[in-house]
């Protein structure tokens, strides 16, 4: 890593979790070549994830979606890399697990289960700015 070199946080979701791809998503991120610099199991409370959701408060999807980040534990993952923050959201895929392409996380690993709120596996920051905010509210 020489070029521009930045960080990303990584959320392997409670779906995630569960259906044991904790190992099969790592595996994936460090195969794409990008440095697990810190790593953590969370349970998430209210409090953290209302900080973390904080632009969606008052959408529908809300409520449902902080219940089902607070339903089992979470891996917060601390990301390096050049471009890490794009590549990592390639390499998740699109949000919608049905239409998202193959060879992604969420492609090849996620499905529709019918649920109140989308479970696609995996959060990565989206911008340098949320990825400075997000890593302070996981990491400290």
């Amino acid at each position: 890593m020489t070029a521009h070199v930045e960080e990303s946080l990584v959320l392997i979701k409670p779906d995630g979790v569960a259906r044991n791809l904790t190992g099969e998503i790592l595996r994936r991120i460090e195969s794409k070549g990008y440095v697990i610099v810190d790593l953590r199991m969370v349970q998430a409370d209210r409090t953290l994830l209302h900080a973390h959701y904080a632009e969606h408060e008052g959408k529908p999807f809300f409520d449902p979606l902080v219940e089902f980040m607070q339903s089992g534990p979470v891996v917060a993952v601390r990301l390096a890399g050049n471009r890490v923050i794009e590549g990592f959201r390639s390499l998740a895929g699109t949000t919608d697990p049905t239409t998202a392409a193959p060879g992604t996380i969420r492609g090849d690993l996620g499905r529709d289960w019918g649920a109140k709120v989308q479970q696609n596996l995996v959060h990565g920051s989206d911008s340098p700015e949320s990825a400075e905010r997000e890593l302070a509210l996981w990491f400290g």
